[in-house]
């Protein structure tokens, strides 16, 4: 019998691909979303809510009758507009409210490493969510995927887009810290699997490729046709470029706690891999368009 779904942020990038994994397989999907005035892409398929953070009573009658939860909701960095302390507080505000509503279980999107005595607030918080989602009562399933890749990646797409515009790219330092990419596709596949089930449980959800920075750098640059002297820069410096091209765009290419998390390895775990889809062949398919067009994480949210 098909479940009823809530996703957040179907709208978006990997919320699109859950609610479309979702429909495919018959099942009844709502959205709560901050982006009510954009197209629905999935037309009456899909029924929108807002996410009524200022509201508990109405957000906790949005998600009635809701079998499964797949929580996509999070900010990148700390903005004028979000920040991390804000969006952790609303998701606490999203788990009480499927808890009231008595959602039977809740698929949550999280991050590698999360620790509570991180100095950096992304995985700070993001560890500070799961420990309220065990506590909750609610059945849990917890993903945590280091970097997602697809049509609509910031992250990857930004590298080769740097390899296609920039005579050299610089690393923060050596560049030996290392990424596990997931395609998007695969973390759907897999919050779908996720929630049709009852234990508790807490994946890592990496695809199957490791790279060190210096690699990933320069297996887009020979696949995209654009191979680039790959050179180590002071991070500091590397992160002042990064800056400047954000502004130029008009975006935030990466914040200094990004480029924090990588060098900590925070982006590598010793799992095995809960995704199938490589990214060297992923790219090699989209290797025409990768990085033709610079991806602005600010231009999203619009």
């Amino acid at each position: 019998m098909p479940d009823r779904y809530a996703v957040t942020g179907a709208f978006g990038y990997s919320g699109q691909y859950i609610a479309r994994r979702l429909l495919d397989a018959g099942h009844e999907v709502i959205t709560l979303t901050n982006s009510l005035h954009k197209p629905n892409p999935f037309g009456d398929r899909v029924q929108a809510y807002p996410f009524n953070w200022d509201n508990p009573v109405a957000l906790a009658e949005s998600l009635r009758g809701v079998d499964v939860l797949i929580n996509t909701y999070w900010v990148r960095f700390n903005h004028d507009n979000f920040t991390h302390r804000v969006a952790v507080e609303n998701t606490l505000k999203l788990f009480q409210a499927a808890n009231e509503a008595g959602v039977r279980r809740v698929v949550h999107v999280s991050i590698t490493n999360p620790s509570e005595h991180s100095p950096l607030e992304y995985f700070s918080g993001k560890a500070h969510l799961e420990r309220a989602l065990t506590e909750s009562g609610l059945s849990y399933a917890i993903l945590r995927p280091t970097v997602l890749f697809g049509k609509e990646d910031i992250l990857i797409n930004n590298i080769a887009w740097a390899l296609r515009h920039l005579p050299v790219f610089g690393m923060f330092g050596d560049g030996r810290y290392r990424l596990q990419p997931i395609y998007v596709d695969d973390l759907a596949a897999l919050a779908l699997e996720q929630g049709a089930k009852t234990e508790n449980t807490v994946i890592d959800a990496i695809g199957p490729e490791t790279f060190t920075y210096r690699e990933l750098a320069q297996t887009i640059g020979t696949i995209i046709g654009e191979r680039r002297p790959v050179l180590p820069m002071p991070p500091r410096l590397a992160y002042f470029a990064g800056g400047i091209i954000g502004r130029v765009n008009g975006d935030v290419m990466i914040t200094w706690e990004e480029v924090l998390g990588l060098m900590a390895d925070l982006l590598y775990v010793d799992s095995p891999p809960a995704g199938a889809t490589k990214l060297t062949d992923w790219a090699q398919k989209h290797a025409d368009t990768l990085g033709k067009r610079y991806a602005s994480e600010l231009g999203r949210r619009q």
